[in-house]
């Protein structure tokens, strides 16, 4: 008696095998919800990237080999702002593509450790680092999924 299965290909069971094994590559980033002190008590920090055509977003990079979401976050926010912060909090994730890959962005409420910057920003891909009421920064962020994070994290309407 014949079975139903010698009659098929196993090459695209192969195939799919493979496919599933092969690990997908996303790219994975941290960053952080900066609260300001003193003059920009109930702020946060926003950057401006030229190098993104003039995005607007909330202090973040790529993490690097041998770093954690954390410590990647608050190097980011270093460079980015030239303010050292201290983490609070975990304060949730984006989502989106670059390039058809996945890009994940996990953030932390951080809060700034002085008043004044301690160190001059890194870099030419931040232009500017400007302190905005949570309610102004949604007005302003350029991609949807960081005004998504901010309305969560500070219980803002849509």
């Amino acid at each position: 008696m014949q079975s139903f299965f010698d009659g098929l290909s196993q090459s695209p069971l192969k195939d799919v095998r493979k496919s599933v094994a092969q690990p997908s590559r996303k790219i994975l980033a941290a960053g952080g919800i900066l609260l300001g002190k003193a003059a920009h008590e109930g702020q946060i920090a926003i950057v401006l990237r030229p190098r993104y055509g003039g995005e607007i977003s909330l202090p973040k990079g790529k993490i690097k080999k041998g770093e954690t979401e954390a410590s990647a976050a608050l190097r980011e926010v270093r460079e980015e702002t030239g303010f050292d912060a201290k983490i609070k909090k975990y304060a949730g994730s984006t989502h989106y593509l670059v390039r058809n890959l996945p890009k994940v962005v996990s953030y932390f409420m951080m809060e700034a450790e002085s008043q004044e910057p301690m160190v001059s920003r890194e870099g030419d891909e931040v232009e500017a680092v400007e302190w905005k009421t949570p309610k102004e920064a949604v007005e302003m962020l350029t991609h949807e999924e960081d005004r998504v994070l901010i309305r969560a994290v500070f219980a803002l309407p849509v």
